[in-house]
């Protein structure tokens, strides 16, 4: 069993951080710990082959001096040599960079709730390497038994456990903790000199309920399904996403723009749109950092303002953008509590929490029946290029299923998907209530009309 530092330890070494930083002359000093704590096993071309171990500690620091901000960051914690060490070169760094006349200090201190319902499973933290290896096995003859032509390319199971703690000396105090669970594995199937693109399913929770022998089930049919290819004609259809489809486009562009730093710099197609009708009336999304064993819920940011539930758009009318400390404050707003960091490395940026689409009312199997013509989009390829300010995309699309007449007659793969993520959200029509959490994002599918579709 891993030790790990406990609440009283964790928030006294990013306190004394604080009063050092400050005693050695900065006007504001800030302090995030942060300890991780995973244990992972992986698979590899239908074995178990590697179980891993890590451990992560650290002390981020910022300080303030004339305006300026530094910042400085080590590995080495409850020492109180590393602890000088640190404040000083934080120092060091605000008095080499330029005043920023757009800073406005630090948050103030906050009241946060005194806990969270499903954010820690000690079943989670107590689980041995023995049993995730069980879990593995499990999920593997799960996907053998579907098909003989099923091989599991890629997968595992792991396990974490993570705390962070924010001080600063405005009087922020606070502490969290949580665990994390998933099982995940990427299946094809091969049938003589056939080979399917490679298909994936997982499953992720803040507390012990995956289901890993669903997994590999579901990899290895979606696999055997994509076995039988028929090509497809360019053309301008209809697409029922995914909840994987929807989190790689939505990713690089719809998320993006949402962001006040990028609205500020003149970067989101969104600015000054406050209140217009944005994207299709059947869509309401929040942002919610408080969303019930939400992957990334907790009970506040990482600059230690309260994670809150935020209208982000409501039947298609943008409401509000995501904030921080920093952004917030250049519009005497309040921050919507989006600071995120790469635990005790960086510096805090803009993010979402739990992106949450809400669902409607439309089962999958209307989804589909209602669809004349049309593909259903499981996996992209290629999002990363998609232009974040224009919402130009040309992704790949492999493998997909086609509809003809209300049913899944065949599958298809290299497909090439090219349109404007912005004008394709105007088209949603339907959307469904078989909502997951995939990533931050948490959603349906969604069926969008009109987009542009090239086949061979």
């Amino acid at each position: 069993m891993v030790v790990v530092l406990e609440k009283n330890e964790v928030l006294s070494i990013a306190e004394k951080t604080v009063q050092v930083a400050v005693a050695k002359g900065a006007s504001e000093a800030e302090a995030y710990v942060y300890e991780g704590y995973a244990s992972t096993v992986g698979i590899v071309l239908g074995q178990v082959n590697k179980t891993d171990q890590l451990i992560d500690r650290g002390i981020g620091v910022r300080v303030v001096v004339n305006k300026a901000v530094g910042f400085a960051y080590t590995n080495i914690v409850n020492d109180q040599n590393t602890i000088k060490d640190i404040a000083a070169r934080a120092l060091s760094a605000a008095k080499a960079s330029k005043s920023d006349i757009d800073w406005k200090g630090f948050t103030q201190k906050k009241n946060y709730l005194s806990s969270l319902d499903g954010t820690f499973d000690r079943k989670i933290f107590e689980i041995s390497s023995d049993e995730l290896v069980m879990l593995s096995h499990n999920m593997l003859n799960s996907a053998a038994k579907v098909d003989k032509t099923v091989l599991a390319a890629e997968g595992g199971v792991g396990k974490a456990y993570f705390s962070n703690a924010i001080v600063n000396s405005n009087g922020v105090y606070g502490f969290d903790k949580g665990t994390f669970i998933e099982c995940s594995l990427a299946t094809l199937a091969k049938n003589g000199n056939k080979v399917t693109p490679v298909c994936f399913e997982f499953n992720a929770a803040r507390n012990y309920k995956i289901d890993p022998a669903w997994v590999g089930k579901e990899a290895a049919r979606l696999s055997v399904s994509a076995l039988k290819t028929k090509s497809i004609k360019t053309q301008t259809t209809s697409l029922i996403l995914t909840q994987f489809a929807l989190q790689d486009l939505l990713s690089y562009t719809l998320i993006n723009a949402v962001k006040a730093d990028n609205v500020q710099r003149g970067q989101s197609p969104f600015k000054g749109k406050i209140g217009e009708k944005v994207v299709s009336e059947s869509l309401t999304i929040y942002d919610d950092g408080l969303y019930p064993n939400g992957v990334k819920t907790g009970l506040f940011d990482d600059e230690g303002i309260p994670h809150q539930k935020t209208l982000i758009i409501d039947k298609g009318v943008l409401q509000n953008f995501l904030y921080d400390n920093y952004t917030a404050k250049k519009e005497g707003k309040e921050s919507t509590g989006n600071a995120v960091r790469a635990g005790y490395l960086s510096t805090p940026i803009i993010d979402t929490t739990n992106f949450h689409i809400i669902p409607g009312a439309a089962s999958t199997d209307d989804m589909i029946q209602q669809v004349d013509d049309g593909l259903l989009v499981y996996y992209l390829q290629g999002a990363h290029s998609s232009n974040p300010v224009s919402g130009e995309f040309s992704v790949v699309a492999t493998p997909v299923w086609k509809i003809k007449n209300g049913e899944i007659v065949f599958a298809s793969r290299d497909v090439m998907l090219a349109g404007n993520i912005f004008e394709i959200l105007k088209n949603v029509k339907i959307v469904g209530n078989n909502e997951r959490q995939v990533g931050r994002l948490i959603a349906p599918w969604v069926m969008v009309e009109n987009v542009r579709v090239i086949g061979k």
